[in-house]
């Protein structure tokens, strides 16, 4: 048989040099007999191709460690395909007490580490997963543009210059929000996406400045259809590809609790309680939806800004159905707009807007979105934006929402913090396959780095 790999570690015993082969697959032992004189080069992380013969080990050689232990491959042939410089870092470790920057600046390297190696691979069963099981559901996938409009949505954005029109951006989109909105609006009415979001904010353990979300939007629903599907998604994908996780939040029903805002402030004093009965257990799942949000919050700079974004429904009551808040002959929609008309009376305002909790942490949020144009420009200018701001920057959304525009809403489930606690990893990076450092450095790849002059002037660009 031929095999090829990397020598994964050599061992000399006399006339007989034993290695370890590793592919993606895993490990075999290889022995090399003492005609075989070649071996005698073989250094770790050589490329290999090897041909030999399969044997079984003696009953007292076997190693119960790996998959393969029983078994051997007795060498006939061998060809160094490729040899390699010594190694920057071991790669037999977890790979934990080695530095950050050693680690991202050696990533493809880091990739071989068997941890790495399997963190991406259930990555893959997990979207893998999500995306039969919406498509067996009627959901239609559909990318939307990395190209787009910059808008206020809370982070900054990150801008990409026009070459052909000087002086004018794209912007990276923090989130389709808008695209699915109006994926809604042309009748798809059951979308997700597997999708890239990009937001220029500060980066810790959980956050990135490129992540990736399961985005879902549906129309015609209420928030309890929103929520009952992704329980379902959430609790079948973990017992299919986690079964030694226990999920300790569901009730005698197989539910997951829904927790109110104010009820979670109060008793843990965070929108994102970690609910584990045991904080020891790597194992243990605590689930959770916490709903009612507040529609609005002060920001820092005294500002009023929107606790989810300003597509989501205002209420003042969320126990009714949102649809009446977005009749304009209804009374909730009259007293609604009256509201807003204060900025002290619209901080009492509630949202139809939940959060899927996970083990302290947030792993998705979503919400019932405004279709009411009228009501969407008061929401803009209730944020302190002026109404010819509001049309210059969001007109495309007012105009498409003339035109018979259904009920909607969706959430949108972090794939990078949802298999960063599936796999009991301390941070993000350890499931993204080639992130940046805490700081935003790509340090394999130099970014980001100083560009051409010239490159500047076809952009029109000058820097200060």
């Amino acid at each position: 048989m031929e095999l090829y790999g990397w020598v994964h570690s050599r061992r000399d015993h006399g006339k007989l040099v034993f290695i370890d082969l590793r592919d993606r697959s895993g490990l075999v032992q290889v022995v090399f007999g003492p005609e075989m004189k070649e071996a005698g080069s073989l250094r770790g992380e050589y490329v290999i191709k090897l041909t030999g013969k399969v044997a079984k080990r003696p009953e007292k050689l076997v190693n119960e460690k790996i998959p393969t232990g029983s078994y051997e491959i007795q060498a006939t042939g061998l060809e160094i395909l490729n040899p390699s410089a010594e190694l920057p870092m071991p790669l037999d470790t977890d790979g934990y007490e080695i530095g950050e920057e050693t680690r991202m600046k050696y990533r493809y390297l880091d990739i071989r580490r068997e941890r790495v190696k399997n963190n991406l691979i259930v990555r893959h069963k997990v979207t893998k997963y999500i995306r039969d099981y919406l498509s067996e559901r009627g959901f239609v996938e559909v990318e939307t543009p990395y190209l787009s409009k910059s808008t206020p949505e809370g982070a900054r954005d990150y801008l990409v210059p026009s070459r052909i029109q000087k002086g004018d951006f794209y912007a990276l989109p923090q989130s389709p929000q808008q695209y699915k909105q109006l994926l809604m609006v042309g009748g798809l009415e059951k979308y997700f996406q597997i999708v890239r979001c990009f937001r220029d904010e500060d980066t810790r353990g959980d956050r990135q400045p490129e992540f990736t979300q399961l985005d879902i939007e549906m129309s015609f629903v209420t928030q309890e259809d929103i929520l009952n599907l992704t329980e379902d998604l959430f609790i079948k994908l973990t017992k299919e590809l986690f079964p030694e996780k226990t999920i300790s939040t569901l009730d005698k029903d197989g539910r997951l609790p829904r927790l109110k805002y104010a009820d979670v402030m109060a008793e843990y004093n965070s929108d994102k309680p970690d609910l584990r009965k045991d904080k020891n257990d790597p194992n243990e799942l605590a689930f959770a939806f916490v709903t009612d949000f507040p529609m609005f919050e002060k920001k820092d700079d005294g500002s009023l800004g929107a606790v989810h974004h300003p597509f989501t429904l205002p209420s003042t009551d969320t126990s009714l159905d949102p649809v009446r808040f977005q009749h304009a002959s209804s009374e909730e929609y009259k007293n609604l707009m009256k509201i807003l008309d204060s900025e002290k009376e619209s901080l009492k305002l509630l949202a139809y807007q939940y959060d899927f909790v996970l083990n302290g942490y947030e792993v998705g949020g979503g919400s019932i979105r405004i279709y009411n144009q009228e009501l969407l420009a008061k929401v803009f200018e209730r944020l302190g934006n002026k109404p010819e701001d509001v049309r210059r920057q969001f007109g495309h959304m007012l105009q498409a929402f003339e035109y018979g525009v259904p009920p909607h809403g969706g959430i949108a489930p972090g794939i990078d913090r949802l298999v960063m606690l599936f796999q009991n990893e301390p941070n993000i990076r350890e499931v993204i396959a080639f992130p940046k450092t805490g700081d935003g450095r790509d340090l394999m790849m130099g970014a980001p780095s100083e560009v051409d002059k010239k490159q500047l002037d076809e952009l029109g660009l000058k820097l200060k």
